[in-house]
């Protein structure tokens, strides 16, 4: 079964430093229905102002990835980290144990980013720090994985994240039991499964994917860009 999370159902505050959107429950948003999904907690859509940021702050235990959209993340944290993380890479922490951090937009532009949380499969563990610039010229990139498969980043829960680009007709499938988790990032596609008749999702619109063992993707769009989650 296909599940529509559409852009503006969404849980949103605008702060004015920030604008952001929710697309699980976070903070001053709490939706019973939308607590996360499989290894899915948060995934936060955010605009940041310039020259303003989140101050240093904590976080314990979680799978933290960053997709820089547009902008630049200026980036530092416990472990000495000092980074800048610009337009088109991923970040990711392990918190584990614990750690602190600061994100600040530093440039006269506004910054653009997604920010996902996972929950992971070990918990306590050191915490670690990875950023990557992938080929922005490939159609189709393993972003994260459990042993950093393909030059992937390594994540600690048993799942993939893929980004494709410009899908034209495309046709996903997976193992039994496991499920999957759609985000348009831009563009407008068709979805469609054995159990779901089609219909379209454009850019910041969410899916979730259960009980299934495959969907099609049809671009309806000349760009497009996509997040495919494989989850268990």
């Amino acid at each position: 079964m296909l599940t529509l999370r559409k852009a503006n159902e969404r849980g949103h505050f605008n702060h004015g430093w920030l604008d952001t959107y929710h697309s699980f429950s976070f903070a001053g948003y709490y939706d019973e229905k939308f607590m996360g999904f499989s290894a899915l907690r948060v995934i936060n859509e955010d605009r940041v102002e310039p020259s303003q940021g989140f101050g240093t702050h904590s976080h314990k235990d979680m799978e933290i990835l960053t997709y820089v959209l547009s902008g630049t993340i200026a980036h530092k944290d416990s472990m000495g980290n000092e980074e800048h993380v610009p337009s088109g890479e991923f970040q990711i922490m392990s918190a584990g144990s614990g750690i602190t951090h600061s994100e600040f937009n530093l440039l006269s532009e506004p910054l653009h980013f997604y920010q996902i949380w996972i929950m992971p499969n070990e918990l306590g563990i050191t915490p670690r720090y990875e950023q990557k610039a992938f080929d922005k010229s490939k159609n189709k990139t393993l972003i994260l994985s459990p042993n950093a498969q393909q030059d992937s980043l390594k994540v600690y829960q048993d799942m993939r994240l893929w980004l494709y680009r410009d899908i034209a007709n495309e046709t996903f499938s997976f193992d039994s039991g496991r499920k999957a988790y759609i985000q348009v990032v831009r563009g407008k596609l068709e979805i469609e499964s054995s159990q779901t008749k089609p219909f379209v999702i454009e850019t910041s619109d969410g899916v979730m994917c259960c009980a299934e063992s495959s969907f099609n993707l049809k671009g309806l769009d000349s760009s497009n860009e996509v997040l495919i989650f494989d989850l268990p």
